[in-house]
């Protein structure tokens, strides 16, 4: 059997890999936007005295047929949403921005887009119970 060769590093050469993670570091938070919405909405938070769940929900969602630009096609139907009463009302209770989704539709070769937003507490009750479980 051939015995494979170790690495040998040069032996007067400085170890530079912190040096190198920290401008790794450095460059990836500078790229990384700052966030708007302070600290990060978890599954459970703690709100005052109590614990509140933040529960990610499908608000809206629609079918679009096989076009060339799909979210070019679907930015009237999202518009039309976030300017309805249900849009506003999502819009003005979510914990953060909601976001929409495209996925491939097998069953009629287009696209289905979804409408995720994340919600806790009296707004997350209230619309459960608006739209069922």
């Amino acid at each position: 059997m051939a015995r494979v060769k170790e690495s040998i590093a040069w032996p007067n050469a400085p170890d530079r890999t912190s040096q190198v993670n920290q401008v790794l570091a450095d460059w990836f938070f500078h790229a990384q936007p700052n966030r708007k919405y302070g600290p990060p909405i978890m599954k459970y938070n703690l709100v005052g005295d109590r614990v509140e769940e933040a529960k990610t929900v499908v608000v809206h969602k629609f079918t679009m047929g096989d076009v060339e630009d799909p979210d070019l096609y679907a930015a009237e139907p999202l518009y039309r949403w976030q300017e309805s009463e249900a849009g506003q009302w999502i819009m003005k209770n979510a914990c953060d921005t909601p976001t929409w989704y495209r996925m491939a539709d097998p069953t009629s070769f287009g696209y289905k887009y979804e409408i995720h937003a994340k919600l806790m507490g009296p707004a997350l009750t209230e619309w459960l119970l608006r739209n069922g479980v």
